[in-house]
């Protein structure tokens, strides 16, 4: 997702720094600003705070939850920890934030991680949100949603695949 640059920062280097600087970005065959921000705010990253600002926003939150938990799934320590190591600007209401949460939560505890420490910040919901409304799927959520959706009062079915 490519984000609109508004702001300007000015950074003072040495004359063989920017030459090093320069040539490095060329070979990543990137603008030099392009070049110094990918070493900056790693992409993962980038990626990460642009979903959770999708998840603010009333579209398509369904399929950014998918995707939040697609993109999550696949990365090692060091790519999951850097990609959620900055608290987002803003988060999105009280269950998507708490979705977020139980989801970074899985995640790290699939790769035997602590999670960061501004998702402890998020309170959990009052009262439970349930998958599906019918009554004879409950009991069946209630047992097999995984603790950190649990712990938050939401309960989801992730016997597929793990999917969450």
């Amino acid at each position: 997702m490519k984000t609109t640059k508004t702001e300007q920062l000015q950074i003072r280097v040495s004359r063989e720094e920017k030459a090093r600087i320069k040539q490095s970005a060329k070979r990543a065959n990137l603008p030099m600003s392009d070049w110094v921000l990918s070493k900056l705010i790693p992409s993962h990253q980038q990626y990460f705070q642009a979903l959770v600002k999708e998840l603010c926003t009333d579209d398509g939150t369904r399929y950014t939850l998918s995707s939040l938990n697609d993109f999550l799934t696949p990365l090692s320590n060091g790519e999951l920890l850097s990609a959620v190591s900055e608290e987002p600007v803003s988060l999105p209401n009280q269950y998507r934030s708490n979705y977020l949460a139980a989801t970074i939560e899985y995640a790290c505890h699939k790769n035997d991680i602590e999670p960061p420490e501004w998702v402890n910040k998020i309170d959990p919901l009052d009262k439970p949100v349930f998958a599906s409304e019918l009554k004879s799927l409950k009991l069946h959520l209630l047992i097999h949603s995984p603790p950190p959706f649990r712990r938050r009062n939401i309960f989801i079915d992730a016997s597929l695949g793990d999917r969450i």
